[in-house]
């Protein structure tokens, strides 16, 4: 239990806020949908509701991932991360179902909901709250890539490196980006049915943001099982790659690969030295750079294996990226 809650305290903090707020949301809507009838409000309540349950298994999964490796599974546990949201990501299914289900019955057979102000009131209430969990996602990118940003650079640098962020920090980022557009949605329809005799209005929003509920499924589950199957760091490759061969007794890479272990990098790589080294010299030049991996951000474990040299170039530094030139 002790080994548990110091697992806890290593969790995506972004996950674990917007769980909370999410939570604080989902009770307002669900009072508000009791008090109007809004079917927009219950769009968002569930919405809310989703996001609260996909971002406790996040959180969760993002923190058992950093239990150490044992006996029975040494590579350790960097890819729960990804099997927990892809679990997650059907919470977030049958709740996209049951939005658009509830959605076109209000389409079919439309009512004029009560309750203008409260719903608009906490609709309101709810899009800052979720605006604030989504700039705080916003600036936890930043911080996971050592980017300095602030102001509106915070947006334009966590849009741009959103593929480079922990899969976490991504599904919070996705999730309250829908959320803050499906609330916006949602109070434009109830001011569209409120005003006018299109009463079908919020039954049109629930529909959209369900739809907008199924596209982060979608997304979140693409990234996540290629997360489970092991998916290779190409960007981390190259820059690797470059380090190793600036080093003056590294004569080639024959292999290069860095694995996606959850939020961890693992790096398998072979080099070739001089053959005329001794085998202390070689353990030397095999510790320096090791220890120059490690230093990399998110890279968690790396292994080394040692060749002579065989006269044939293999790294191919032309094209400044981890392919290696096929030997004839």
């Amino acid at each position: 239990m002790k080994e548990f809650l110091l697992l806890l305290k290593k969790g995506n903090k972004s996950a674990l806020l917007a769980a909370i707020v999410n939570t604080i949301i989902a009770i307002l809507k669900g009072i508000g949908f009791a008090m109007t009838g809004s079917v927009a409000l219950f769009a968002e309540m569930m919405h809310s509701a989703a996001d609260t349950a996909n971002q406790l298994f996040v959180f969760t999964g993002s923190a058992l991932s950093k239990k150490s490796p044992t006996d029975r599974f040494p590579n350790g546990f960097g890819r729960l991360v990804n099997l927990v949201l892809l679990g997650a990501v059907l919470i977030v299914g049958i709740m996209a179902y049951e939005t658009i289900v509830e959605g076109i019955h209000h389409i079919i057979k439309p009512t004029h909901p009560s309750g203008f102000i409260i719903s608009l009131l906490i609709l309101g209430i709810s899009v800052l709250l979720e605006s604030f969990v989504l700039y705080k996602a916003m600036k936890e990118i930043s911080h996971e890539l050592g980017i300095n940003s602030s102001g509106f650079g915070v947006v334009t640098q966590a849009i741009s490196n959103l593929g480079k962020a922990k899969p976490a920090t991504r599904l919070v980022f996705l999730e309250d980006a829908v959320a803050t557009l499906g609330g916006l949605l949602a109070m434009t329809a109830v001011i569209v049915a409120h005003y006018s005799p299109l009463h079908e209005a919020e039954g049109i929003a629930s529909v959209i943001i369900g739809m907008l509920m199924f596209i982060v499924v979608g997304k979140v589950f693409l990234d996540n099982a290629a997360g489970v199957i092991g998916e290779a760091d190409e960007e981390m490759e190259v820059k690797i790659g470059e380090m190793i061969m600036q080093d003056p007794d590294v004569k080639d890479i024959q292999a290069l690969t860095v694995v996606k272990e959850g939020e961890d990098l693992h790096v398998e790589l072979e080099i070739e030295l001089d053959p005329n080294l001794t085998v202390a010299e070689a353990d030397d030049i095999k510790d320096r750079l090791e220890e120059k991996i490690m230093n990399e951000k998110g890279v968690t474990d790396v292994i080394i294996e040692l060749d002579e040299d065989d006269g044939i170039q293999n790294w191919s530094e032309e094209k400044n990226e981890p392919e290696l030139v096929e030997k004839k």
